[in-house]
């Protein structure tokens, strides 16, 4: 018979239905597909049925064929593993249309078995020395630069007053600019500047790769000289993120990019709320950084609404889990920075690659001027 605690997840779903019958039908569904996967009309025991298989706590309409569910799970059933948490969470249901994950409320048992960021938002100010204003971050760009070329570049960047350089998240370890060189050349080019400014810039290569390599390349990093990493979850999983965050050979703040997750994330009626996404599952794997799409850039999934939403739940209350910096980028141009901390206040890292590209002939004084506004602003 079991005894379980009666501590439980909760999640709210949106789910498209053309009537309250059909909603409620949908939730059921949900509640039996996500844990126990059998058709409600299976004879199971009583105490699984009533403890293990989901329950609707709510269920309302929210506007033309759209209704909220509010469904929680028993704790017991995630367990301490981030990998099951989001099997319960978003598993099988996933594979239906008209599903999308809207919120997630974490019980403080639950948390407690994640670390969640080593640094987040005042870890990393004090590695940079930077405390008044949003921090600065920069993109080395174009593919195809050689190694030699992305530490000049690096060096320029750096020079010029950018807080973070990082590697393209679509630089890995090509041909014409391996992994193994560029790393060092870069690291040594942003120390250079440093020592030159008495600034503490860092670089930040990207070590997402093939699952056997993400950790060998961030130990290399480390070893390098690298100031942090920038990692994909969507391509390596959440959970190498939760474990290159967890683990002590690495030790250094992570940026984390959104490739290969924007199916999840752009349609209205499926997938899973930026806000949860970007902002509270990053978080929970241990990024210290979650970029994202800004509105008004050459992505147009995001509106300023949404991307406020991810801001916001990089500070919420999650136990003694740190709060994260919210990174907008793509596309941002210089003289929308007074707008974007209007928006986004001074807790946030403004990722800024081809307009500043633009204006690497009078660099130093393109990074003067963001720095005047953003602390005019």
């Amino acid at each position: 018979m079991l005894r379980l605690s009666g501590e439980r997840l909760t999640v709210v779903y949106r789910i498209r239905a053309d009537s309250l019958t059909e909603a409620h039908a949908r939730a059921r569904d949900i509640c039996y597909e996500q844990t126990v996967e059998l058709p409600e009309d299976l004879p199971i025991r009583e105490d699984i049925r009533g403890q293990v298989v989901g329950r609707i706590e709510s269920l309302r309409p929210t506007g033309p064929a759209s209704f909220e569910a509010i469904i929680s799970y028993a704790v017991e059933i995630v367990g301490a593993e981030l990998t099951q948490f989001l099997n319960v969470v978003f598993g099988n249901v996933s594979l239906k249309p008209g599903l999308r994950v809207e919120a997630i409320e974490f019980p403080e048992g639950f948390l407690r078995h994640f670390r969640g960021p080593r640094f987040g938002r005042t870890g990393l100010r004090e590695v940079l020395g930077v405390w008044d204003r949003p921090l600065l971050c920069t993109a080395l760009k174009p593919m195809g630069l050689t190694p030699q070329e992305m530490a000049e570049l690096a060096y320029e960047m750096a020079r010029a007053g950018v807080d973070l350089i990082k590697d393209d998240h679509g630089i890995a370890d090509p041909p014409f600019c391996p992994f193994r060189e560029r790393v060092p050349r870069c690291v040594e080019a942003v120390e250079r500047a440093n020592r030159e400014t008495g600034r503490r810039a860092v670089y930040m290569p990207n070590v997402t790769g093939p699952a056997d390599r993400v950790f060998e390349r961030a130990e290399y990093a480390r070893r390098a000289g690298a100031g942090g990493l920038l990692l994909s979850p969507g391509l390596t999983g959440l959970d190498t993120l939760r474990a290159l965050a967890d683990e002590d050979r690495v030790a250094l703040p992570l940026m984390a990019h959104p490739a290969f997750l924007g199916s999840l994330l752009v349609g209205p009626e499926s997938g899973i709320a930026p806000g949860v996404l970007l902002g509270q599952l990053m978080r929970l794997a241990g990024a210290d950084a979650t970029i994202f799409p800004n509105y008004g850039g050459r992505f147009v999934a995001f509106s300023r609404e949404v991307c406020q939403a991810i801001a916001e739940a990089t500070a919420r209350p999650m136990g003694a889990i740190r709060t994260i910096f919210p990174v907008p980028a793509g596309g941002m141009t210089l003289d929308r920075v007074p707008e974007m901390v209007a928006t986004y206040g001074t807790e946030a890292i403004f990722l800024i690659g081809g307009a500043l590209l633009h204006q690497r002939h009078r660099l130093a004084e393109a990074v003067r001027d963001l720095h005047r506004a953003m602390g005019a602003a």
